[in-house]
C-alpha cells in the first residue's frame, strides 16, 4: 500500500454549457497528493472547484480527464473498491425524515452491502451522541443532531478516508467541539481526514496539510506551519508609557498609531530583527509600557494567495 490515502494526477472538469451558457471548466489539471492518516486542509473561495473535487471522489460526478487513485484503487478500474475505501459527510442536511438514525444507518449500511454481523450501528451512535435518540424518527432531531447523523451515515462501512465538507456551517459551538474531538479520536484510529471549512481558524487548529485551490487549480499545497511561514510579516504592539509626539521611523517599519494610544509596527521578520524595531522605539523616544506581537495567520496567506489570481 502507498504511502497515499489520495493520489490525484492530471484531474480535469469541463461542465458542458446549456443554450446559451458557456461550458464552464470547475477543474483544470489538478495534481495532489494526499498522506494516509492526515487530517488533510481542502480550501478555497465559493466556485473554486472544491465541491467538484470531493464529488469526482465520491463517485457523484465524473471526471472529464485525469486519474484518481483512493486507497491504491484507480477509480476507473476499481470503482467500487475505491468508492468503499471512503465516506463522505455532506454539507447539505440530506436526512430521510421517517427513519430514525439507527434505521437510517441500518439502511447505508445495507446500501454498501456491510453483512448484518460486521455492522456497528449501535458503535457508531454512541460514538455521535445518538443513543438516546436511536429510535426516535429524524424529523424530531435537532440541525444539529441531523448533522451529526450524516457524519455516523459517512462511517458505517469502515471507510480508510472520512471527508467532511463544511461540517461545522451553521452549528454551535457545543457541537463543533464534540464534532472535533470525534474527528481527532478517528484520526488517533488511523482514519485518514479531508476537511473543507471556511473557518480558517478550523484549518489552522486541526490540519497537518493544507490544499489551497481557486478557480479550478492548485495554488498552494504545503504543511500548514510551512504556509504560515510563506508570510513572515509580523505586527509589534507598543503600549507607551506617556504621549507620544514622534512616531518610530526606520526602514522596513510600516508605523501607525491604534484607538487607545497603542503604536502598531508592521515588518518583515526576515529581514528586520525584533531588537532593530524596538530601537526605533527607544530612539523616538518613547518609554514601553507593555509590548506584544502578532503575525499572520491562515486567513493572511489564504487571501494572499487567492487575491490576485
Amino acid at each position: 500500500m502507498a504511502a497515499n490515502a489520495i493520489e490525484i494526477r492530471g484531474l480535469t472538469k469541463t461542465y458542458e454549457g446549456q443554450g446559451k451558457s458557456p461550458a464552464k471548466q470547475a477543474l483544470s489539471n489538478v495534481d495532489l497528493d494526499i498522506p494516509q492518516g492526515s487530517v488533510f486542509g481542502l480550501l478555497g473561495p465559493n466556485g473554486a472547484g472544491k465541491s467538484t473535487l470531493i464529488n469526482i471522489l465520491a463517485g457523484l460526478v465524473v471526471k472529464t480527464a485525469g486519474q484518481v487513485t483512493i486507497w491504491g484503487f484507480d477509480q476507473d478500474h476499481n470503482p467500487r473498491q475505491s468508492r468503499a475505501s471512503i465516506g463522505v459527510m455532506p454539507q447539505e442536511l440530506n436526512l430521510d425524515p421517517f427513519f430514525t438514525p439507527r434505521g437510517a444507518l441500518e439502511v447505508q449500511a445495507g446500501l454498501y452491502g456491510v453483512p448484518r454481523k460486521q455492522r456497528r450501528s449501535d458503535e457508531i451512535l454512541r460514538l455521535i451522541g445518538l443513543e438516546d435518540k436511536a429510535d426516535a424518527y429524524a424529523r424530531t432531531l435537532s440541525g444539529g443532531m441531523r448533522r451529526r447523523l450524516l457524519l455516523g451515515k459517512a462511517l458505517v462501512h469502515h471507510p480508510h478516508i472520512l471527508v467532511l465538507d463544511e461540517p461545522t456551517a451553521g452549528v454551535d459551538i457545543e457541537l463543533r467541539q464534540m464534532l472535533w474531538e470525534n474527528v481527532r479520536q478517528l484520526n488517533r484510529e488511523g482514519m485518514t481526514i479531508i476537511l473543507t471549512t471556511h473557518y480558517l481558524e478550523e484549518a489552522e487548529e486541526m490540519c497537518d496539510e493544507i490544499a489551497i485551490i481557486n478557480l479550478g487549480k492548485v495554488v498552494a499545497r504545503d504543511s500548514t506551519s510551512n504556509l504560515l511561514g510563506r508570510l513572515d510579516v509580523k505586527t509589534m504592539i507598543i503600549q507607551p508609557g506617556g504621549p507620544v509626539e514622534t512616531l518610530p521611523q526606520g526602514s522596513g517599519l510600516t508605523v501607525s498609531r491604534r484607538d487607545g494610544g497603542a503604536i502598531e509596527i508592521t515588518y518583515h521578520s526576515a529581514k528586520t530583527p525584533a531588537e532593530t524595531v524596538l530601537a526605533a522605539v527607544r530612539e523616538a523616544g518613547i518609554s514601553i509600557r507593555d509590548v506584544k506581537t502578532e503575525q499572520a495567520d491562515l486567513q493572511d496567506v489564504f487571501l494572499e494567495l487567492t487575491r490576485s489570481r
